[in-house]
């Protein structure tokens, strides 16, 4: 073998692996990546949860984005953006989750503002008592 078809040989093995680590890659898109039996509580007077007592802020905790709303509802659905899998963010001067990935947008209840996405995020119920936040679903 002399040089020339080596060179051309290892070029063609690279861009196979490389496509097929592409395509693999795309098998994850418009999955839904939701943590599984989500059953926690929150105590809002430990400092890591302290952005929960402000309107607009938010935490994740478990796979999940907890964020209270401008208008001071708490709300909470899966973390990650169900195109690939990227963490979303609140806005809370949109009132809306943001995916700061691909531009993908999703109401406080996870339902589907703007693409590239296909499947909503998953919501789960949110349940105030005192200072002790409790998430399920």
């Amino acid at each position: 073998m002399d040089r020339k078809e080596f060179l051309t040989a290892i070029g063609a093995s690279s861009a196979g692996i490389l496509l097929a680590g592409c395509l693999g890659g795309c098998k994850k898109e418009n999955q839904q990546i939701i943590p599984p039996d989500v059953d926690f509580t929150l105590d809002l007077s430990l400092p890591e949860n302290a952005p929960l007592l402000t309107n607009g802020g938010y935490i994740y905790k478990l796979g999940v984005v907890i964020a209270r709303t401008v208008a001071g509802q708490l709300v909470a659905v899966a973390q990650a953006c169900t195109h690939v899998g990227t963490s979303v963010q609140y806005q809370s001067n949109n009132n809306q989750f943001f995916c700061p990935n691909h531009g993908a947008t999703f109401t406080i209840t996870g339902d589907i503002i703007q693409g590239p996405v296909n499947l909503p995020l998953k919501q789960y119920t949110v349940t105030q008592t005192g200072n002790m936040v409790k998430v399920i679903g």
